[in-house]
Order: C-alpha cells, then structure tokens, then sequence
C-alpha cells in the first residue's frame, strides 16, 4: 500500500506556504500605501513636511506639533495600556484639528485606509491645533457681525454700516 501524506520538507509545501503568505501580505503592503499617502497629504495640509509621515519617530513628534500637544507624550505611548488611550486621544485631536467630529475618530481607527486618504484629500482644511479653540471649535468672533446670531431672536439682525460708537 502506497502512503499519499504530505512531505512538509518537500518543495511543493515550502512553495504553498510561501504562496499563502505573499497572497496575506501584497493586500497588506497596498493597505500600508494608502494610509501612508494620505497621511502624507495630512500632514502637507498641515503645514508640516510630507516626508515627516514616513520617518517612524519623527512622524510622531510632527503629528504631536500638529495637533498641539507636548512631545513628551511620545513616552506615553511606550507605557502599555496607557499608550492605546493616548493614541486614540491623538487620533481624536487630529480630527479635531480638521474640524470633524467623533464620528470621524472612529472612522480613522477602525477604517484607516478609507478616512486618511478622505481627509488628506477631502476639502478638509487644518484649522490649527486640536481645531484651533476650546473643545475643537473656531472660537466666536464678537465683532464680525456676519457670525453674530441673536440669542432671543430667530433671524439675524440688519447690517448696520455705522455702528454706535462706545
């Protein structure tokens, strides 16, 4: 009787396994691309050198400067468990520094490779730090009458070309 069991010395083996692994890690390195392209164009929108994304530590302190926070937080991100609250917090101020929501938070930690390249190619404008305000918001200019909205009124009040004068 003839054993057909399979040789894992064998060549065709050695060949199905490395086939297994080229076919899990082309799909990866073209993922690894994308989010690095857009990354790449956030970090131009921001201001900050386009390269910058690629250098590993580098990119760290760059996306530090960009969403205004000190550099010594790189060291918490060394810290485990510590360092996925703050990487999320980071993700979180990046949005915010676009001006977009939580909701885009959870769409740059989940689906990466979708919303870094829609915000590094979207309309999106870096408004500064962390959105340039308190809590990711411009903040309110009291004198530039087109932003002025009455509190007690539901329609805006007429432009007045010659303001009283205090």
């Amino acid at each position: 009787m003839q054993n057909y069991d399979i040789d894992p010395n064998s060549g065709g083996a050695i060949a199905a396994f490395f086939a297994i692994i080229m076919a899990m890690l082309i799909p990866i390195i073209i993922v690894s691309i994308i989010v690095i392209i857009g990354k790449w164009k956030i970090y131009t929108k921001a201001g900050k050198p386009g390269w910058a994304s690629i250098i590993p530590i580098y990119s760290t302190i760059v996306l530090m400067e960009i969403v205004g926070k000190p550099i010594w937080w790189i060291f918490l991100f060394l810290i485990p468990c510590v360092n996925i609250v703050f990487l999320i917090w980071t993700i979180n101020l990046l949005s915010k520094s676009f001006g977009q929501s939580e909701g885009f938070t959870v769409g740059l930690i989940f689906l990466s490779f979708i919303f870094y390249p829609i915000l590094g190619f979207g309309n999106y404008q870096y408004l500064g730090p962390a959105g340039a305000g308190p809590l990711g918001m411009r903040p309110n200019d009291p004198f530039n009458s087109s932003n002025y909205n009455d509190p007690f009124s539901n329609s805006n009040p007429p432009n007045n070309p010659n303001p009283p004068q205090a």
